[in-house]
């Protein structure tokens, strides 16, 4: 048998599979390249965004495995009218992707980014006066758009550890951690110095952020997306920034998954950026490499997946 590694995992995940199968590494994770090295594997194991044909070139394959939970990296209608095992790994990196949204807070409330960048061009003196933008977050509002596993963790990091008022929007209001105050949308939006979004993506939270919704954020507010792209509208959150009716944002996911040279996002000052790698922590991949490879070679073996993403195709 022969898993196709879209993206490296940690090498205990990797030791794992070599017990039973063949381990091959994507050697681009593009589209033309996951479609190139895709032809002739039993499994593939991704954290980025197959392609919707991806299974018209991955004749072979009999298991798909999400490195996280994000449900979209994957044509998950093809997959079940294929009878293909689709499954993924919840909770698996909620902790590091709740760390990294605390970092975004504290990036964008001190300023962080643009001083550390101008430090290493212009006068000391010039870039120090850069410290009068910063801020103390404890007396700050956070707004968390969807408060499942890595929402809970930002609610107590920011509640019980620096005292901030944290408020909470998702669809059982009443399900809430204790730290987060139940808030419609729209009050969230509008009463928060720092909107996290770590929702899903579904046909109802689709540019769930467009022009109307990012209108009503304080124009001295930050926006963070850890959760998925098209969440936000993206060409909205552009003409949004560029006209600075927000302060700003630090997005680790965007619309189109990848941002191409060129995207506008990149020649924007008030846009901090990372390439979808939130969750990517020494911790978080060895637990998740190794949960991964468990529940590829489960599949293969012809067993059920603990966390079954499509379980209406398994026949009993």
């Amino acid at each position: 048998m022969k898993v196709l590694l879209v993206d490296p995992i940690d090498p205990s995940g990797v030791a794992l599979l070599r017990t039973k199968a063949e381990v091959q590494q994507c050697r681009e994770a593009s589209f033309d390249g996951i479609r190139r090295d895709a032809a002739d594997v039993d499994a593939v194991i991704t954290r980025s965004r197959l392609p919707d044909d991806f299974f018209e070139y991955a004749k072979k394959i009999k298991a798909v495995m999400i490195h996280g939970t994000g449900l979209d990296l994957v044509p998950l209608k093809a997959a079940s009218e294929r009878g293909i095992p689709v499954a993924n790994i919840p909770g698996g990196n909620a902790q590091s992707v709740a760390e990294y949204c605390v970092l975004a807070m504290l990036t964008l409330g001190r300023n962080a980014f643009e001083i550390t960048t101008k430090i290493k061009t212009q006068p000391w003196d010039e870039t120090r006066l850069l410290g009068a933008k910063a801020h103390e977050i404890a007396a700050m509002t956070v707004g968390i758009v969807g408060v499942g596993e890595i929402g809970r963790r930002v609610a107590k990091i920011c509640g019980n550890g620096f005292g901030m008022r944290v408020l909470g929007n998702q669809r059982r209001l009443d399900r809430l951690p204790p730290e987060a105050e139940p808030a419609a949308l729209d009050k969230l939006v509008a009463e928060s110095d720092f909107v996290v979004v770590t929702c899903p993506l579904t046909p109802e939270t689709h540019h769930l952020f467009n022009e109307k919704k990012l209108s009503k954020m304080k124009s001295t507010a930050w926006l963070i997306n850890v959760g998925r792209g098209a969440v936000v509208e993206e060409a909205a959150l552009v003409t949004a920034l560029k006209e600075n009716k927000i302060a700003g944002v630090m997005l680790d996911v965007y619309e189109h998954y990848r941002l191409e040279p060129g995207h506008p996002l990149l020649s924007l000052d008030n846009a901090v950026l990372t390439p979808h790698l939130a969750g990517m922590t020494q911790e978080s991949r060895k637990r998740m490499g190794a949960a991964a490879a468990e529940e590829t070679l489960r599949m293969l073996a012809g067993e059920k997946p603990r966390n079954f993403v499509n379980p209406e195709i398994w026949k009993s």
